[in-house]
């Protein structure tokens, strides 16, 4: 049976006045319980979450905002399950954001535990997620025109293994589970074979020899054993659907191939391939390791009292920074939060995705990969700006004493070239409308006195001067020279405010290692933690504050206390009640019978 409590029912009398000093309250509705108790937990996802449970039959559940609101607090908090228990059942804090009485309250692991599955397998993260961003966007009253964007890595709760020990690690649990539903089987390998996984995972092959040569043996020896193993039991139904077989099958034709009745392990394999036979899910980043990563976009105008994360894409690791943009902008329109301008490293300023972007109205502000050292040169520290300086000088000199297709005047709808930077009109310009590159002749007379000819893109082809360009090179030359300006680079600076975002999210939230792992449950951990940073950022928005404060006051002033306490005021007995009490309620006359007004 469901058991709801509607937040913002108000009730007789504030079970919290008899364990809160002003003091104490103050703290709370200035600090994340505040916001979470007066704005946050009436929009928690209880509809989803108490579908699982019948209406009216059976044993009572827990309060369902509770108990969704503790699961997003324990994931912000970086809490483990047992954290997470102790809290609801002691913590004041808690009690006063999750709207519970200020005493002892009962939970145990295996429920929150159940409640945690069912959040998960109904991806009520993604709902918390969209829920929170937009409602603190709207009550702190932040500016969405400018954004940032950028990518942060995370790893799930899985040991990081090399290629010999991850593929070891994947035959030892096939035969592990082999030897436990089918010991004949299992008794019937080499015995040779079978001894050599009987050590557990950390001291797997720790007999072998350390030199790449003994390494390399062992490697291939494991990928035989892998394709014996699979040639073996391919046949046998009993076996052959197991999980630990086809990851078994998975890892061997990831990191193998037959050739002529002989295995051969790959020499690249990519980073789409498994990293540990606990987290199939996992892939690999060259520069980052192995786990998963997340695009996060946040809020950046200095106007805004705080910086607020305005979407999260939760990703693998190899999922490439270049091919997020349009997941991400999708989730930025979904909630209404699309800006006019986003910041964003080099990896996401291709031309695809600027003129992605210009056709959703955004702007996509990002260098270009050859222009994106000198940017970053430009946003170091004083004393290395100086130095870093005096190079960029001498970059922008050279590439203004060198022309670029930038100084060519180009018709940007045609791509017709119309004068040459000394202004000469072209002989022939011509656009292929397969490939889409325009070849523009100029007159032979004119370029062979031309005194700019030797820094000029115009290339001298048998008796003919020519330029060939596409649309995609004459942007990109646009954008290059526009890196080079101070203006470009003031406007960009802002981008680098995300970097300590992502610090401080994993520094505060615990995100940079998970205690899970798997793609369903990490990203919901992700989206959940995000959730809570955008909780912790908006607790210190003075603008939110002020609403907060004025909402618990007319919470206390709306409930049936005030006209209790009228009826009381014609008896005298007001005067016996606490005066915390009688302070909050203070009536237009003594013997009046018009409604109690909240004190200030």
């Amino acid at each position: 049976m469901r058991t709801l409590r509607d937040p913002r029912q108000t009730r007789l009398f504030d079970p919290f006045d008899s364990v809160l000093t002003e003091r104490t309250r103050q703290a709370l509705l200035e600090d994340w319980p505040g916001v979470f108790r007066h704005v946050l937990l009436e929009l928690m996802p209880v509809e989803i979450l108490g579908g699982s449970f019948d209406p009216s039959i059976g044993r009572p559940t827990k309060e369902l905002y509770s108990m969704a609101g503790l699961l997003v607090i324990k994931a912000f908090m970086d809490w483990t399950e047992e954290e997470a228990v102790t809290a609801y059942r002691f913590h004041l804090d808690v009690h006063y954001a999750l709207n519970l009485a200020p005493q002892a309250e009962d939970l145990s692991l295996r429920t929150l535990q159940r409640y945690t599955r069912l959040f998960v397998d109904n991806d009520l993260a993604g709902e918390v997620m969209h829920t929170v961003t937009t409602t603190l966007v709207r009550e702190c009253g932040i500016r969405i025109d400018q954004q940032r964007l950028d990518s942060t890595h995370v790893f799930s709760d899985m040991a990081s293994f090399g290629r010999t020990r991850m593929m070891g690690v994947t035959v030892k649990r096939f035969l592990t589970q082999l030897k436990r539903h089918d010991r004949i089987a299992y008794q019937s390998l080499d015995e040779e074979l079978r001894q050599r996984y009987t050590p557990s995972v950390h001291q797997l092959f720790g007999d072998r020899g350390k030199d790449e040569a003994s390494r390399r043996l062992q490697r291939q020896q494991v990928a035989e054993d892998m394709h014996e193993l699979i040639h073996r039991f391919a046949d046998h139904p009993q076996h052959n659907q197991r999980t630990t077989y086809k990851l078994l099958e998975q890892v061997f034709h990831e990191q193998c191939v037959v050739s002529e009745e002989q295995v051969i392990l790959k020499s690249k394999t990519g980073g789409d391939v498994v990293q540990n036979p606990s987290d199939p899910d996992a892939t690999y980043d060259g520069h980052k390791g192995q786990g998963y990563q997340v695009q996060i976009a946040e809020t950046c105008h200095p106007d805004n009292e705080v910086q607020l994360l305005s979407a999260a894409v939760p990703q693998t690791a190899v999922a490439s920074d270049t091919a997020a943009l349009p997941e991400v902008l999708d989730e930025l329109e979904a909630d209404q939060l699309l800006p006019e301008s986003l910041l964003a490293d080099a990896l996401y300023g291709s031309d695809d995705n600027v003129q992605h972007a210009k056709e959703r109205g955004v702007e996509l502000v990002a260098p270009t990969k050859e222009g994106a050292r000198q940017v970053e040169e430009a946003n170091t520290n004083t004393d290395t700006n100086t130095n870093t300086n005096t190079n960029t000088n001498t970059n922008t000199n050279t590439n203004t004493d060198r022309l670029t297709l930038d100084d060519f005047t180009i018709n940007a709808e045609t791509e017709t070239v119309e004068r040459c930077p000394e202004g000469h009109a072209p002989e022939r310009c011509v656009t292929d409308p397969n490939t889409g590159k325009t070849t523009t002749t100029m007159p032979a007379h004119v370029c062979s006195q031309c005194p700019s000819f030797d820094r000029c893109p115009m290339r001298k082809v048998r008796k003919t001067y020519r330029l060939e360009h596409t649309a995609k090179q004459r942007r990109l030359a646009t954008r290059r020279r526009e890196e080079q300006t101070d203006a470009f680079r003031d406007r960009y600076r802002r981008r680098g405010g995300i970097e300590g975002t992502n610090s401080g999210i994993k520094r505060r939230t615990g995100m940079g290692r998970l205690r899970v792992r798997g793609k369903t449950r990490v990203f919901s951990e992700i989206l959940l933690r995000l959730a809570g940073w955008n909780i912790l950022r908006a607790a210190a928005c003075p603008t939110l504050q002020k609403r907060v404060a004025e909402r618990a006051q007319q919470a206390l002033a709306g409930g049936y206390c005030s006209p209790f306490l009228a009826y009381c005021g014609h008896f005298a007995l007001p005067e016996a009640l606490p005066q915390r009490i009688r302070l909050r309620y203070v009536p237009f006359s003594a013997f009046s019978h018009q409604p109690l007004r909240a004190c200030a």
